[in-house]
């Protein structure tokens, strides 16, 4: 079974050097959106304008197959 992996980017870059093995690219984009959602709910409120927040779903040899990305920002 291929083997996903889950980067995310907020103030900092954290690689996921462990992966997921799944079975193929739509249950890595699912397994992402799940996790996102519960990586966002889990910072409590401490997104802040200026600061985006990303997740990059890469394939064993590191090609991104699928990127999220929210942008905070403060309407002018």
């Amino acid at each position: 079974m291929p083997k996903y992996f889950f980067h995310t980017t907020h103030e900092h870059t954290e690689i996921d050097d462990v992966g997921e093995e799944l079975p193929d690219k739509h249950a890595a984009w699912k397994e992402a959106t799940i996790t996102a959602g519960q990586m966002l709910q889990d910072m409590d409120g401490k997104l802040r304008p200026g600061h985006d927040w990303r997740m990059e779903v890469t394939d064993e040899f590191q090609n991104t197959l699928y990127a999220l990305h929210i942008q905070a920002e403060k309407p002018k």
